[in-house]
């Protein structure tokens, strides 16, 4: 049993390709990964928590990515849970 056995990630990515392949490669190091195709889905599972990480994909359907994670700021529940963004974009303050 691993340190990251006990870890919950929760995965919040629309292409199923790329959050597949993100959760296959967080399982295999021992992380518990909970999926989500939607920022609506992706808040629900996060504060169903308990969560130790989000990676959040920016442009979802339902929610975008910025405004799940502005909901998770907002919650006592979940505004120190560490989150970890996505993104396609390329402008230089979009990824900074």
């Amino acid at each position: 049993m691993s340190a990251a056995d006990d870890r919950t990630i929760v995965v919040v990515e629309d292409e199923d390709a790329i959050r597949d392949v993100v959760a296959y490669n967080l399982e295999r190091a021992g992380y518990r990964v909970v999926p989500a195709a939607d920022g609506r889905a992706g808040l629900e599972a996060i504060q169903a928590g308990p969560v130790d990480l989000v990676v959040l994909d920016i442009m979802l359907p339902e929610l975008d990515g910025l405004e799940v994670c502005r909901r998770l700021r907002a919650d006592a529940a979940t505004e120190v849970v560490p989150v970890i963004m996505l993104t396609a974009r390329e402008g230089e303050d979009e990824v900074v």
